[in-house]
């Protein structure tokens, strides 16, 4: 019988339309403020740059598709919308930012895709590994760390419904679905920067995208096994993803052993998690999400959860910390009608509700693990893990790279662990078996790029180049 102490709270629903949350799994981390526009302001138009390219006007839809330098520090980018399908206009946007400091025809290409599922890529380039900070909410500095110093980045706002991404009614169900999607803005983002399309590529992505990444390198290497046009994908990297709910659903066991729960709790959850998992084996995946909702996500029911009845915490991204910061000044920035119209957004919404997870909620509860091992087989995998987070802790992420099926799955169940030392720290901890590389990265939580800026810089600059971190 589970011990749980059901307590009775009363929702206030307070008449404020300004902030929004996403309520997804990671619902916290993608705090946005909706600024509507004023009468008689003018963002422009959005920018759908696929007819040009359909059309071969390639240079035309690359000068427009620059971001006016004066908003953004003297940073050059290029941003619009890629229209992947056409009968539901369904249109990806899209942030590219070439290499600050380096010729970015030579050096590696990363695509950026956030987790949520229904977070922002925006949101990484002002607050996780793009070149901005937000001052306040009208004014933006350059980072002191950037991903885009070395590396081009090419940031994704997905599934379509996210972000500044649109679609007019079809929401995505599958991960088959967004890896078409990413897929056909990716053959259109290399017809507009032909330049690049023999750089070395790699998928980056956390959180959620721990699925969005295996998806779109998946459909790329099934595509390039048929198609005539080829995506050079070298390899791809997952921080603190979510990709097999089956073999990373131990929650009771992990906050009994660093104390934030007692053993009676530690056999409540694990009652709930042997049950999410009875019915995801039956094929039963919306009735799975609702259990384990229960046990930590709390969007579908009016009581506390499990996690949130036994710890008192609403916040599992950092086990030190009971409350995450404050990260929407980014939003307000974005939504000013000079931005807008430098973006190319026009007057879109900026999203992030509800509407992207509902439609993928029985794709929560599925594995994408054997497309990391067929890819496993095939290009390098890097997956990280922050030491402090709670809701893809990195023994959930072990425990089920231990069960992937790849050419060297043996060799890394008995791989030795090496120390990975940068400027003298220690900054984490290595093993490497065949293609994949798996890192514990101290002293940081479920957003590692924001809690370890200068290590993760020099985990993906060293992974992305084939070099040694040991």
């Amino acid at each position: 019988m589970c011990n749980v102490k059901l307590v009775l709270v009363y929702f206030f629903c307070a008449l404020c339309i300004e902030y929004a949350y996403s309520e997804s799994v990671f619902r916290d981390l993608y705090k946005v403020k909706h600024v509507p526009l004023k009468d008689g302001e003018d963002p422009g138009e959005p920018l759908i740059l696929t007819p040009y390219l359909e059309q071969g006007k390639i240079e035309e839809a690359r000068n427009l598709s620059i971001v006016p330098e004066e908003f953004f520090l003297g940073i050059k980018s290029y941003s619009g919308y890629f229209t992947v399908d056409k009968n539901y206009d369904s249109n990806s946007f899209f942030w590219f930012i070439p290499a600050t400091d380096e010729d970015y025809k030579k050096v590696p290409l990363l695509l950026w895709l956030q987790g949520g599922p229904g977070g922002s890529s925006i949101y990484a380039t002002f607050v996780e590994n793009g070149p901005f900070r937000s001052i306040n909410e009208t004014h933006i500095e350059l980072s002191r760390v950037s991903w885009t110093s070395n590396h081009s980045v090419l940031y994704i706002d997905n599934p379509v419904g996210t972000g500044y991404s649109f679609t007019n009614d079809r929401w995505c169900s599958t991960e088959e679905q967004i890896g078409e999607d990413l897929y056909s803005a990716l053959v259109q983002f290399f017809k507009l920067f032909p330049e690049l399309q023999s750089n070395d590529f790699f998928v980056t992505g956390e959180s959620y995208a721990g699925k969005f990444v295996p998806a779109v390198s998946y459909t790329i290497h099934k595509k390039n096994a048929k198609s005539d046009f080829k995506i050079n994908l070298k390899g791809l990297t997952i921080g603190n993803g979510l990709s097999d709910t089956v073999n990373q659903l131990n929650y009771g066991d992990y906050l009994y052993q660093i104390g934030l729960i007692d053993d009676d709790e530690r056999d409540s959850m694990k009652a709930l998690e042997e049950k999410t998992i009875g019915l995801i084996q039956e094929e039963k995946y919306d009735e799975a999400f609702a259990v384990y909702d229960t046990l930590l996500n709390g969007d579908l029911t009016k009581y506390p959860t499990l996690f949130k009845n036994a710890t008192g915490f609403d916040y599992y991204y950092n086990y030190l910390l009971s409350n995450g910061s404050d990260s929407s000044l980014y939003s307000v920035f974005i939504q000013q009608v000079d931005i807008r119209r430098a973006l190319h957004v026009g007057n879109l919404s900026y999203v992030t509700d509800d509407q992207v997870e509902e439609s993928l909620q029985a794709d929560f509860v599925k594995s994408v693990a054997p497309w990391i091992s067929e890819l496993l087989n095939h290009y390098r995998v890097l997956t990280y893990n922050g030491q402090l987070d709670i809701i893809v802790a990195y023994p959930l992420t072990v425990n089920y790279l231990r069960h992937l099926n790849f050419s060297a799955a043996d060799e890394y169940k008995s791989a030795k662990r090496y120390e990975w030392i940068v400027e003298g720290d220690i900054a984490g901890y290595v093993k490497e078996a065949g293609n994949l590389t798996e890192v514990l990265v101290r002293n940081s939580g479920h957003m590692v790029p924001v809690d370890q800026p200068e290590w993760t810089l020099d985990l993906i600059s060293k992974f992305v180049r084939n070099l040694p971190l040991h």
